[in-house]
């Protein structure tokens, strides 16, 4: 008998132990990542052969405790290797794990080799070369803090390497993890195995290679265990051969084909039939071209199991096509397959809740470093009436906020389109359970959801967003990729300035007869403050003639509706060269060019105390707080605001006019200080805040501010 361990992945450890004693195997015990167990020679090869689970099957040749590279040298040029292979072999070293004195995982490798080939050395042998692409040996060595295994590698390349993929679609799952979901859904075997995103046809193959009694490594063609010099050949000849005839005798039973694939890439379609051809279960498969929007039940008579890869984003960001998806999804799996079975692999168990299913059971996997869940679902069988069908086709999420969505759009899109209006709110947080955003910009739009307080459940609040998107995308109508989702958080600093995204996708809107570029995914906001429209338009109605200063101009829309209005000139001030380049843009679309129409790129507050033009219209719109380190000092708009009114009254027209604006709740104008430096200042926040804003009375404050 021959002590041996097979490696898996995490979680899979059972499953792997299961599969082993049902092979034959002795004494078989689990541990962390693998499984130890006993095997004469036919069970050795057999598990080789036959194991779905197993990543590699080891011999372990040398366990000893090593507390300096010494040690480990020591063990290793003390083995009698002539006992596994010879020096006409090549090799190469695996080597795992660190500690105090093998800090680096290639050093301990080198010592390895080192103790290898010096053995071979001091018995008057050649020195076995070392192969990294192609060796005929492959040793490993996994030090955990003092304790180290050596062990020969029996499998060669990685037993997930089955053979029949000569090329997959994006993020394709290996055929070890993929085989562990189609053991854990339930599948039973000659009933209908449904995958409707099939991809590779990963999943299909590796449960019809099961059906069919094919040993996932009969067609492989090199093993670890070729030259080294335990190996049985006859004992290896008499497990391959019982394999093949056996998979040649199921081969000749008539089945009919109850693999059913689909996929909307074609592509990946025709390279999933050459998949399952290499695999030898072509015969059993039926592929088709289709959407999950439209997906049939291709075997209506017959129940039993879809079992499905879906994608998954590692960022919300993808969220809204990925919500669509999997709504659209368990819609169609209830109307046609109503008493199936249904087993799903997501690394997003909150887009599972999106099909509206009860899984009766979940098991946790890992894909790479992605934390996975496979969960499992049985599908009622319903029976429904005419009206039943009507009532399920409508959003069956958040119900209390389509509602409202539905009733805002009636009412705004109306008034709107009256105005001119491309870019509008459709929803700010009008229910407490949705806390979030919902702006339009033409055909697109913008999901903001504001962060949630410390008590709500993260999970719960999550889930609510997730609902929120899906019923957007169900009232609107409007396509996935028009969606964009964003995560507001109370801000820092300037991180309006960071970059999210380096997408580049400009488009432009139509605000009172202004052209507007709006960049939707780059960008925290996407250029352009919806709720200062009506400011932005009296601007434009008070700038003719006059000297016009747009002073933390963000993207100069304001300076574009001054210039419209017939201002004399505009002088726009920004510290980002990104937004003022913006400005530029906007400046250009709506045909405004010249001399006159200047934009400057400076620290706002800086270039104020140096500024010797006068102008008669100012609009400053400052941020709340600033600590940029292009600033010298921090900027508070409550705290500071009266050294930037003294700064202003030194480059304001006797009749001039300063329109101030900012978005600080609760903000106080220090009226005593402003009546003495000669200012008299009018609120007229109410005035500029439009229809589409009109819940949110606080969310910008602005006053008209003129000398004496």
């Amino acid at each position: 008998m021959k002590y041996l361990f097979a490696t898996t992945s995490r979680g899979f450890e059972e499953l792997l132990k299961v599969e082993l004693t049902e092979l034959g195997a002795q004494d078989a015990k689990v541990v962390q990542g693998g499984v130890h167990y006993q095997a004469d020679d036919e069970t050795l090869y057999r598990t080789l052969l036959w194991s779905r689970l197993a990543s590699r099957i080891l011999i372990p040749l040398i366990e000893t405790k090593v507390y300096s590279d010494l040690d480990l040298y020591a063990a290793v040029s003390g083995f009698n290797w002539l006992t596994q292979f010879d020096e006409r072999v090549t090799f190469f070293v695996d080597f795992n794990g660190t500690n105090q004195e093998i800090r680096h995982t290639q050093f301990g490798a080198m010592r390895v080799k080192d103790g290898i080939v010096d053995y071979f050395e001091r018995r008057g042998r050649a020195r076995p070369n070392v192969d990294k692409a192609q060796p005929d040996i492959r040793i490993h060595a996994y030090l955990n803090r003092d304790e180290v295994v050596i062990s020969l590698d029996l499998s060669g390349d990685a037993l997930h390497i089955r053979g029949y993929r000569e090329d997959t679609g994006k993020a394709p799952l290996r055929e070890t993890l993929a085989a562990a979901i189609v053991l854990r859904s339930g599948w039973q075997k000659g009933t209908p195995l449904v995958d409707p995103m099939c991809g590779s046809g990963t999943l299909l193959i590796e449960a019809a290679q099961m059906e069919a009694q094919i040993a996932p490594q009969l067609y492989r063609l090199h093993w670890g265990f070729d030259f080294w010099q335990g190996h049985n050949q006859t004992a290896w000849e008499r497990v391959k051969e019982a394999a093949l005839a056996l998979a040649e005798a199921e081969k000749q039973r008539e089945n009919p084909p109850h693999f059913y694939g689909f996929d909307l890439d074609h592509q990946v379609l025709r390279k999933a039939k050459q998949n399952a051809k290499n695999a030898g279960v072509a015969h059993l498969m039926q592929w088709q071209q289709g959407d999950v929007a439209a997906i049939k039940n291709p075997s209506p008579n017959l129940a039993g199991t879809v079992i499905c890869n879906p994608p998954y984003g590692e960022r919300l960001g993808t969220a809204p096509a990925l919500i669509a998806l999997y709504s659209v999804f368990g819609q169609r799996l209830k109307q046609q397959f109503a008493g199936w079975n249904l087993s799903i692999f997501s690394g997003e168990p909150n887009l599972l809740d999106c099909l509206r299913l009860r899984s009766h059971r979940q098991f946790k996997a890992k894909n790479g470093p992605l934390d996975c869940v496979q969960k499992n679902y049985q599908i009622a069988k319903r029976v429904e009436s005419a009206a039943e069908s009507e009532r399920s086709s409508l959003p069956e999420v958040a119900v209390d906020f389509a509602n409202r969505l539905q009733k805002n759009i009636k009412k705004i899109e109306k008034w709107a389109k009256q105005q001119g209006l491309d870019a509008y709110r459709l929803y700010d947080a009008d229910l407490p359970e949705y806390n979030l955003a919902v702006d339009r910009y033409g055909d697109h739009i913008v999901v903001q959801e504001y962060a949630a307080p410390k008590n709500i459940d993260e999970n719960k609040a999550r889930q609510r967003l997730l609902d929120a998107v899906n019923a957007t995308l169900n009232v609107t109508g409007i396509a996935t990729n028009k969606l964009i989702l964003k995560v507001r958080q109370k801000q820092k600093g300037t991180n309006q300035y960071e970059k999210l995204a380096n997408k580049g996708e400009y488009f432009y809107v139509n605000e009172y007869g202004a052209k507007l570029w709006v960049n939707l995914t780059d960008y925290l906001d996407t250029g352009l403050f919806l709720d200062h429209r009506l400011t932005r338009k009296m601007l434009g109605e008070m700038a003719q003639g006059k000297d016009f200063l747009n002073l933390f101009a963000y993207t100069g829309s304001a300076t574009v509706h001054a210039a419209l209005g017939g201002a004399k000139s505009t002088t726009t001030v920004d510290m980002s060269n990104t937004y003022l380049n913006w400005a530029e843009q906007n400046l250009l679309l709506n045909d405004i060019e010249g001399k006159q129409h200047k934009l400057i790129q400076a620290d706002c507050l800086q270039w104020l105390e140096k500024c010797d033009c006068r102008f008669d219209l100012i609009f400053v719109d400052p941020p709340t707080f600033s600590n940029s380190k292009r600033m010298e000092a921090s900027w508070d708009v409550q705290r500071d605001h009266i050294k930037l009114m003294t700064n202003l009254k030194r480059i304001l027209r006797p009749n001039g006019t300063i329109v101030f604006s900012n978005n600080k709740r609760g903000f106080k104008m220090d009226f005593a200080t402003l009546e003495e430096l000669g200012f008299n200042a009018v609120l007229i926040s109410h005035k500029t805040l439009p229809l589409d804003f009109e819940r949110n009375k606080q969310i910008h404050n602005c006053w008209l501010i003129t000398k004496k």
